[in-house]
């Protein structure tokens, strides 16, 4: 059963880490990453990795978890993108600041800055014709809706998705995708929207470095733990796990067009 990593951080692992996984990728069945940007820095060691290893998948973006960038910074990184659209499968990791804002004590925090900062990204997307991997969670998430609806973007993924019930039916009927992670196994609001969500719209991800509780508390995240994602959303929708798996890579496989590569 053959797994693709839908959402991870491969460049924010050390060089040895970097290694191990990518050395163990055929043993664990992982076909492919979809590794994601934080911002030039990220956009340029992820095309490396790719150039490196072909079953690293790069996508490029801006991650809005941190300080908006200059005006000198955003062209930059945008006209970097647009020289290395056939290297890239998406744009993203790109999004609203919905932690950042609310660990904030600025009364002044400029959200409207990083409304304007993904809606230029979005913008992009459709100019290059490419998926869109979206940071936005809970209040956020109706906000990145109202772009992509605003542009007509149809391909739009949404990463370690949380939020409310009338929001979830709002993404499946536009059919943007959803990615878990592995704490699906222990987190209620995912699984609920897992419940809730359609498998032809499922992926699975790590989000890797990122930690992870219960067994897998102490542990280096690492791709091979999306076995257990499929595994667990096998369990939710009440199907054997190998037709879950097959449904989960084939959707993957489809919405990054990756039949074309692999």
């Amino acid at each position: 059963m053959k797994v693709i990593d839908a959402h991870i951080h491969l460049d924010k692992y050390t060089e040895d880490e970097r290694d191990r996984i990518i050395d163990s990728l055929g043993e664990n069945q992982i076909e492919a990453l979809i590794s994601v940007s934080m911002d030039l820095a990220s956009c340029k060691e992820n095309l490396r990795l790719f150039e490196n290893c072909p079953r690293i998948l790069p996508t490029f973006g801006y991650h809005p978890e941190q300080p908006l960038p200059s005006h000198a910074e955003l062209n930059k990184l945008l006209n970097w993108i647009s020289s290395y659209r056939e290297k890239m499968v998406a744009i993203g990791e790109v999004g609203l600041p919905y932690y950042m804002r609310a660990d904030s004590k600025n009364a002044n925090f400029p959200y409207e800055g990083y409304v304007e900062l993904l809606e230029q990204f979005i913008l992009l997307a459709k100019k290059l014709n490419k998926p869109v991997i979206l940071h936005a969670v809970y209040d956020d998430a109706p906000i990145a809706c109202g772009l992509l609806e605003k542009h007509s973007i149809e391909k739009a993924h949404f990463h370690w998705f949380k939020g409310d019930r009338k929001t979830v039916e709002r993404m499946i009927a536009n059919g943007y995708h959803v990615s878990f992670t592995p704490d699906i196994l222990y987190e209620k609001e995912t699984r609920e929207v897992a419940e809730q969500y359609p498998l032809q719209l499922m992926m699975a991800e790590t989000d890797g470095p990122w930690p992870f509780e219960g067994r897998f508390a102490g542990k280096m995240t690492q791709p091979a733990m999306a076995h257990d994602v499929v595994k667990e959303l096998a369990l939710i929708k009440g199907i054997p796990v190998e037709q879950a798996s097959s449904f989960l890579h084939a959707n993957t496989k489809h919405f990054y067009k990756l039949k074309d590569i692999f």
